[in-house]
């Protein structure tokens, strides 16, 4: 079986800089791919939930909700009005 590999500086600007953030947000978009089985990016039939969501947050297809797209650098939650 081959594994992929996530290169975590892609990765956790999606998600504030936070292990914690990613793991929880990967592991939340898992379950839904295991309910609804709808995926955002192609993957092999065989690949495991948990990479398909990851490549999915890489991809910017999933996000945080308190969390801005890391190219303007600031959350929502922080932003002021």
């Amino acid at each position: 079986m081959h594994m992929s590999y996530q290169p975590l500086e892609e990765l956790l600007p999606r998600a504030s800089n936070s292990v914690y953030r990613l793991v929880r947000l990967a592991s939340v978009r898992a379950g839904e791919l295991a309910s609804t089985g709808v995926k955002l990016v192609s993957a092999p039939a065989e690949q495991k939930l948990a990479t398909t969501a990851l490549d999915e947050i890489r991809a910017g297809k999933v996000q945080d909700k308190g969390v801005a797209d890391p190219k303007e650098g600031k959350s929502k939650k922080n932003a002021k009005s």
